[in-house]
């Protein structure tokens, strides 16, 4: 998947926005909470939110690792936009989005179920 098509895929999911932060990388939130990091730079390596559950099976798989800066066995990071088939990037992206909404107040969360 290239960047545009990344990026066009997260804005289409209800209530991101996008900001460019630390100079190079474009992140998606819903209600200012990051969902996605992604690098500007190819091959835009990007970080995800994950359920500590799925994260050590996740990291076995060749282009994944722990996210640095991030709390541990919470953010993944893919090497590039490749490591995964689009449908499942998609899924990841869908399902980082969900978890931190999961955080949200109930009634913020209302906003998007």
């Amino acid at each position: 998947m290239d960047i545009e098509t990344f990026r066009d895929f997260c804005l289409g999911l209800p209530g991101t926005t996008e900001d460019v932060k630390w100079g190079d990388h474009l992140c998606f939130l819903v209600e200012n909470k990051i969902y996605i990091m992604c690098s500007l730079t190819a091959p835009h390596a990007f970080s995800f939110k994950i359920e500590p559950e799925a994260f050590d099976e996740l990291i076995k798989r060749t282009g994944v690792l722990q996210a640095p800066y991030s709390a541990k066995r919470q953010w993944a990071l893919a090497e590039s936009l490749d490591v995964f088939p689009e449908h499942e990037l998609q899924s990841w992206v869908a399902n980082s989005r969900r978890l931190v909404i999961s955080k949200l107040t109930k009634k913020l969360q209302a906003k998007y179920l």
